[in-house]
């Protein structure tokens, strides 16, 4: 046998080379495929996985890739090969920084997730159920005098406490949700426009919206400045969250900087604050839209307590109201869009990614398409039934991603968000009135553009 033959027998097959994904149409010179997601992104992104499983856009000058199916969406999320980056977190990093753990990869985000996991670990969450319990039932009192309700201030103003008292240990009053409600609307909408639309230096420029973004964001970081201070000032190490960020220490063995405790304290109290509100208020206008689902949560939560006030201890065994706060998540997300970035050359779905691409996906669009969900478009809580959630593909719903990105704080937020439908489906029923206005608005999240409902005493 000559070497010639030998060879064959011998050597790998080479593997096929990979395509590069289809270009998404409508992209127009220099703004690319920025005018199509300022204009309406979720129908953009919606209708993206019928031109295929990855489509690359364009924003400005770059190239972005966009994963449209979930078995590809929970590749990306679960694979080392990608990092937390992209134009989603550089367009954040003026509020989260670039050292808490929302921002953070590698050895630093292992450690800062060491730090703050105890406080939300599941068997720590019941010893907030005390303070959830008396915010819950503080927010049905304050409604009882009837008049219109501003779901976006009340929304905020609950989320705010919750988060104050419970992880930082802080009694900090409703001036404060206001404030963080007012400022966290005008800096999630220009994070959104700086995402989507990247004009860099155009954005130092001293115009009327860029002098609103700036004081907003001015006054978010004024705002964590003063409960830290508050605390050091105290001279109070009780057992929570900003204890340990102040007690905790750093690769070598040194306390952590003032920059990390600021940035892992915006972390705690700013997005996740929006994304509780916000689905507070998704909550609410389901409760009004679907009166239906809120007298079985009634019927459920009489049947669990034989009419005493709904405790913490209750949630557990809520299933429906459960299912109504993830059927809720489901159609409405808070968090809408996600990117991630390649850190090394590699494939997705049979398509080449290059080493430090972009590369974005919608839970948002994941989450409504039809390929995944029998009627879609419908508000089917039944649908997380045990018989039938079998029939929802693997990946198709993460409200709190997966992996180590999830988000460590979901046994926290669905015992609250599931308590507080509870509490107030069971006191009232909702309706939207005059000059209400349930429709999406669109920034870094999602929330109703201007959620006025009626509670009428049941």
């Amino acid at each position: 046998m000559t070497v010639e033959q030998a060879t064959p027998e011998t050597t790998e097959p080479q593997a096929p080379d990979l395509r590069e994904p289809p270009l998404a149409g409508g992209g127009i010179p220099l703004l690319g495929h920025g005018g199509q997601l300022l204009r309406d992104p979720l129908a953009f992104m919606s209708q993206l996985r019928d031109h295929g499983d990855v489509v690359r856009l364009k924003l400005g000058p770059k190239a972005v890739y966009a994963v449209t199916t979930p078995e590809l969406t929970g590749a990306l999320a679960l694979s080392p090969d990608y990092h937390i980056a992209g134009p989603l977190w550089e367009s954040l990093e003026g509020l989260l920084g670039k050292k808490g753990v929302a921002t953070a990869n590698g050895p630093q985000h292992r450690r800062q997730r060491r730090t703050i996991q105890p406080a939300f670990r599941l068997d720590a969450v019941p010893a907030y159920g005390p303070i959830m319990e008396e915010e819950a039932h503080a927010l049905t009192e304050r409604w009882s005098a009837g008049g219109t309700i501003d779901c976006t201030s009340e929304s905020f103003r609950v989320a705010v406490r919750v988060a104050a008292r419970c992880l930082l240990r802080g009694d900090y009053m409703d001036e404060r949700a206001e404030r963080l409600c007012n400022a966290l609307a005008t800096v999630f909408r220009g994070m959104y426009r700086r995402m989507v639309v990247p004009l860099g230096p155009l954005y130092n420029l001293p115009l009327p919206a860029n002098r609103e973004f700036n004081r907003a964001l001015a006054d978010l970081h004024l705002l964590v400045d003063e409960i830290v201070a508050e605390r050091r000032a105290s001279g109070q190490k009780p057992d929570d969250l900003l204890t340990a960020l102040l007690e905790a220490k750093d690769e070598s063995g040194d306390p952590i900087d003032e920059q990390e405790i600021h940035d892992q304290v915006v972390a705690i109290l700013t997005p996740g604050s929006e994304t509780v509100a916000s689905t507070i208020m998704w909550l609410l206008q389901a409760l009004a839209e679907h009166p239906e689902h809120a007298d079985r949560v009634r019927t459920e939560v009489e049947s669990v307590t034989g009419g005493r006030s709904v405790a913490f201890e209750d949630v557990r065994k809520l299933r429906h109201t459960g299912n109504v706060v993830v059927e809720t998540m489901r159609l409405r997300p808070a968090v809408w869009i996600l990117t991630r970035r390649a850190v090394t050359e590699t494939e997705l779905g049979g398509y080449r990614i290059p080493a430090g691409s972009d590369i974005v996906y919608s839970p948002f669009a994941i989450q409504r398409d039809p390929r995944s969900y029998a009627d879609n478009l419908e508000f089917d809580p039944d649908r997380w039934l045990p018989e039938r959630v079998k029939d929802v593909p693997k990946h198709a719903m993460h409200p709190f991603g997966v992996g180590n990105r999830k988000c460590p704080s979901d046994h926290f937020s669905m015992a609250l968000l599931s308590l507080i439908t509870a509490a107030l489906a069971t006191r009232y029923r909702f309706e939207q009135v005059a000059g209400s206005d349930d429709t999406i608005r669109v920034g870094i999240t999602l929330r109703p553009h201007n959620l006025l409902v009626e509670a009428l005493p049941r």
